[in-house]
């Protein structure tokens, strides 16, 4: 009688067991189907990136940003909000124009950086001048009255505009090894250069300004055909403009062999004030567990060099069809699905740090975050950020996952905690198992981070797909998990730079009235 009993338990746990993993692969099954049938990806790549365009933290392009991400929730079905956190020096980009009118005309490949004060419709016109080479600070000092009325140069000329790959490819291997040599003197000598002047990258161009300076010109090359960083200015009344390597190595050539070129700079700017920063919340209520969070997290603020596509509109648009696709099928979660676009990433994690700072009570009871910040390719590794226990409950929701999307990720447990770089390092430091979804680079470091070619054609939608379904799969595994994720830190390895013992972050509070010029 007993044995029947028995047998009558283990078959109904395993009719259960069956019956789970079945409702489970149907779910799964729903979500990749629509995934690829019915993909939204484009469609709101297109309305970020190309008509709301770059987030700059302080714009009006990050409130439409908000506002788009807000109704497009709203259409779905998704309770969506806007959170204040802050305050940041209010700014919009006008239009940059840039013109060699002297020995010759041309029209020049370059943008005012952000918040570069602005020049007014007139615009400037002067003669150029580079930095020189002088003994000691006290010689740079003496020059300094030179830069009156002038535009100064402040970056060095490149001697190639070709990335390396391009002279290993067709270069004689003695030739590639002589331009790198020479260049790696050309970059020695012109660091000698600058700290001789006393100042840096960092502080020379407000001392410029001081001087009666009217304008400043760089380039930063990003090693890569056409792409340039383009960061922000420091300046307080005069503009920082930013010129492709081309044009930026034409006119210093002109002014150092005397050819007295002059420019024409028209940068128009609004200063707006001080302006709230926030972050983008979205959340789809958990019915079993709803004090209990899964976080699809991604920055929603950009540089504006570009459109912020591939940083990190394609983590944008992954959180936000992750979303779409877990109400269409998973509507009502056992845990509470939260997503997370933050504000203000670039300029220290402040929009996360902001939030774990301002719920505590959220951050109690993280199942577990999904971060993804590194460009459009294909996921390729998960690391357990230190979490002794990671690999028990990543490993088993990596199980639910396409093979044909999970075959190419690489996982490394207990792994070390990520003391920055992107937004769930702010989780991570606060004891929430926090993982980063870390991306294929396809160039990214050289070509679309922080750069002027960060557009939507640069996306691969095939990997931001797979992107997508791999995070929403992997948010439905954690909010049905019957288990709630451990904490427990692993022993962290010695720091091999060091040699010291590696610590757990520290949480770091956010900046929450930043962007004014000191």
């Amino acid at each position: 009688m007993k044995k029947n009993n028995l047998f009558a338990v283990l078959l109904l746990l395993f009719s259960f067991t069956a019956s789970v993993a079945q409702a489970t692969d149907e779910i799964v099954e729903k979500i990749v189907k629509e995934a690829n049938d019915n993909s939204q990806l484009e469609v709101l790549a297109h309305e970020l990136m190309d008509v709301v365009g770059p987030r700059l933290v302080g714009t009006p392009q990050m409130k439409k940003a908000s506002d788009w991400a807000i109704a497009t929730y709203k259409k779905w079905g998704i309770d969506a909000r806007m959170e204040e956190y802050g305050k940041w020096r209010g700014w919009e980009r006008g239009i940059t124009h840039v013109d060699l009118i002297a020995p010759r005309v041309v029209s020049l490949s370059g943008m005012q950086l952000a918040w570069s004060p602005s020049t007014g419709k007139k615009g400037i016109t002067a003669s150029l001048i580079t930095i020189p080479e002088v003994t000691d600070s006290i010689a740079f000092q003496k020059w300094l009255p030179s830069v009156k009325g002038k535009i100064v140069l402040v970056s060095m000329n490149q001697p190639t505009g070709r990335p390396d790959y391009n002279w290993e490819e067709f270069a004689t291997p003695e030739s590639f090894e002589k331009m790198k040599t020479d260049r790696d003197a050309l970059e020695r000598a012109w660091e000698d250069r600058m700290r001789k002047t006393g100042f840096t990258s960092r502080n020379i161009n407000q001392e410029l300004e001081k001087s009666g300076a009217l304008g400043i010109i760089q380039s930063r090359w990003s090693n890569g055909f056409g792409a340039n960083k383009i960061f922000s200015a420091n300046t307080k009344k005069i503009p920082v403009v930013d010129l492709s390597l081309e044009d930026y190595g034409l006119i210093y050539r002109m002014t150092e062999n005397g050819d007295q070129p002059k420019l024409k700079v028209v940068a128009e700017s609004k200063e707006l004030g001080t302006v709230p920063t926030f972050n983008t919340l979205a959340e789809i209520k958990g019915t079993e567990f709803p004090e209990e969070y899964v976080i699809l997290s991604a920055h929603f603020d950009s540089w504006d060099g570009a459109t912020g596509a591939t940083d990190n509109g394609t983590g944008t648009i992954t959180m936000m069809e992750a979303a779409r696709l877990l109400k269409k099928f998973y509507p009502n979660p056992k845990r509470t699905i939260l997503i997370g676009l933050w504000g203000s990433e670039e300029q220290g994690l402040n929009g996360s740090r902001a939030f774990v700072e301002d719920h505590p009570e959220i951050i109690a009871n993280v199942q577990a975050v999904f971060n993804q910040d590194n460009g459009t390719g294909r996921v390729v590794n998960i690391s357990g950020q230190g979490f002794l226990h990671a690999y028990d409950y990543i490993g088993k929701w990596l199980e639910a996952a396409p093979k044909d999307i999970s075959k190419h990720i690489e996982t490394t447990f207990p792994g070390v905690p990520s003391t920055g770089g992107s937004d769930y390092a702010s989780f991570v430091a606060a004891g929430a198992p926090a993982f980063s979804l870390s991306s294929l680079s396809w160039s990214y470091w050289n070509y679309t981070w922080h750069t002027n070619l960060d557009t939507y054609d640069k996306i691969v939608f095939d990997d931001v797909r797979n992107n997508a379904i791999l995070t929403a799969v992997m948010a439905y595994m954690a909010s049905e998990d019957p288990e709630k994720t451990s904490r427990e830190k692993s022993v962290l390895p010695i720091n091999p730079r060091s040699g010291e013992q590696r610590t757990w972050p520290e949480p770091s509070s956010p900046e929450r009235d930043g962007g004014k010029l000191e």
